[in-house]
């Protein structure tokens, strides 16, 4: 008796030894990542100091050289999100193939595009003259970077998609007017950023819906989809390799060549007639025994999905990548010949901090990023997101040629919007759909009227969910502002800290 007493107390404890052992677990997993991205920072210091050990400035480089590295790390967990969340959202690639992927794509592009010469006062924001002291200046570059960097983690933590982009402005703004007054900035320049607010992601939103309400029209709801999707899907594929041909030559190589707008359009479309005679066959093949319902064209559109984000990825990484290193390669040069430059040579050691911590902060803190963009905005599938990812090089493209700043963060989610808003509409008002599914009933020998009936519920269904979109615009609003009042106190306080 006593032995059947004692044993059931026994298991209790054990089990209470095996739920400590698994809290403990999660516990050290939860330590591991941002212990990762110490070692990082840390490493970062240890090479800037093996760079510049015994050169004027060689503290303030290597802590400039540890901000640069939080700043990069930063970059990877929210920006990167919005090149590969739609794919994975889609289920056209796996969380793990997507990181992959980006990583390796935005390292390269940082490395081979990423530009040997950035303008230091990031975009003409801020009057060089007014910061001409190299002191101020690096005080307003080193405030910039960690205010930007600070916001940016904050937005990451609490699920929100910001512009990496418009983060350094604010924090260079801030700064800038913290150390020069209201005057040293160029209003119509941060003018021209504020409107970018609203036209990015609008822009972005009305192409991407603009395709999603092509292929439901041309594909989805025909009768026969196999072979709607044979005689367009390779035309969708050729506009995307065109599309993609023109960003490249206007965002991903221009640090190698220069491409004028006629001459990358010229070069998109010979990509896209190249584009559209090899999709044909193979789009013929794939679509060959299929069963004529959307799961089947579903197939169709992955592998296209696979190269777009490999692409933004690569674009993403050739440009992005300025905002980590632009503003580190200014306090280096500062910092080492004691004078301000409208614009420097990157060295290539501040190169490999930016393109390694981007691609290291992805995958230590970019799945959360990844899961809001790519799931719980609104639901894609492989036609969704390949319109998603369409819209980025397209919008980008018509913002190039108009002369506007856009932020790729703000596209590629106002294209999510976009796709999620079309099909709350499309679902109630389309006659289209309406007269396709009364028909189809008809034919399976259900005996309907001729168009369906929808219940309360179906015309109340929301596919955006509001809380989310409310909380993205919401970050996005402040952005600039919040990266500006902190950088302005960081300035104030670095500034009482090196005097």
């Amino acid at each position: 008796m006593v032995e059947n007493y004692r044993k059931p107390t026994l298991d209790k404890d054990l089990d209470k030894f095996a739920t400590m052992e698994e809290a403990t677990g999660l516990l050290n997993r939860g330590f591991v990542t941002p212990g990762l991205a110490l070692v990082f920072i840390f490493l970062c210091a240890i090479i800037a100091a093996v760079f510049v050990t015994g050169q004027p400035g060689a503290v303030v480089i290597i802590s400039a050289a540890m901000i640069g590295a939080y700043m990069a790390l930063n970059i990877g967990a929210n920006d990167v999100a919005n090149n590969v969340g739609p794919a994975v959202g889609s289920q056209a690639m796996t969380l793990g193939v997507a990181l992959a992927i980006a990583a390796v794509f935005e390292s390269a592009g940082a490395l081979i595009a990423g530009g040997d010469v950035v303008s230091t006062i990031s975009k003409g924001i801020i009057d060089p003259v007014a910061v001409s002291d190299p002191n101020v200046f690096i005080a307003a570059m080193m405030a910039a970077l960690v205010s930007a960097a600070m916001w940016i983690h904050l937005a990451t933590w609490i699920g929100a998609p910001v512009s990496t982009t418009h983060s350094i402005v604010g924090g260079v703004m801030g700064a800038g007017i913290a150390a020069a007054g209201v005057d040293a900035v160029n209003w119509p320049t941060m003018g021209s950023i504020a409107a970018s607010w609203v036209i990015s992601p609008f822009l972005g939103g009305l192409i991407a819906a603009g395709f999603l309400a092509f292929i439901k029209t041309a594909i989805i709801y025909q009768d026969d989809k196999i072979a709607a999707a044979r005689r367009w899907v390779p035309v969708l594929i050729a506009i995307m390799v065109g599309a993609f041909a023109t960003y490249l030559s206007l965002k991903g190589v221009k640090a190698i060549i220069e491409i004028e707008m006629g001459t990358a359009l010229l070069i998109g479309l010979g990509a896209a007639i190249v584009g559209w005679l090899i999709a044909r066959p193979v789009i013929a093949r794939q679509a060959r025994g299929l069963e004529n319902r959307n799961q089947s064209l579903r197939k169709l559109f992955g592998l296209p999905l696979i190269f777009s984000a490999a692409l933004l990825s690569f674009a993403h990484g050739a440009n992005d990548v300025a905002n980590a290193v632009g503003p580190l390669a200014a306090i280096v040069h500062t910092a080492e010949l004691g004078e301000v430059a409208p614009k420097v040579v990157i060295p290539l050691w501040v190169m490999a901090v930016g393109a390694v911590g981007i691609s290291l902060g992805l995958l230590l803190f970019g799945p959360k990023l990844i899961r809001m963009v790519g799931n719980q905005i609104t639901k894609l599938n492989p036609m969704r997101a390949y319109c998603v990812a369409l819209s980025a090089a397209i919008t980008v493209i018509i913002a190039s040629w108009l002369g506007l700043p856009v932020s790729s963060t703000h596209i590629a989610v106002g294209a999510v919007f976009g796709v999620g808003f079309f099909r709350e509409w499309y679902t109630e008002n389309s006659t289209r759909r309406a007269e396709y599914v009364a028909r189809h009933q008809i034919n399976s020998g259900e005996e309907e009227a001729s168009k369906p009936v929808r219940s309360e519920d179906q015309r109340r269904r929301k596919l955006v969910r509001r809380s989310h979109f409310l909380q993205i615009i919401a970050a996005w609003i402040i952005t600039v502002p919040a990266a500006a009042v902190l950088s302005g106190v960081l300035f104030v306080v670095l500034r009482a800290v090196l005097a």
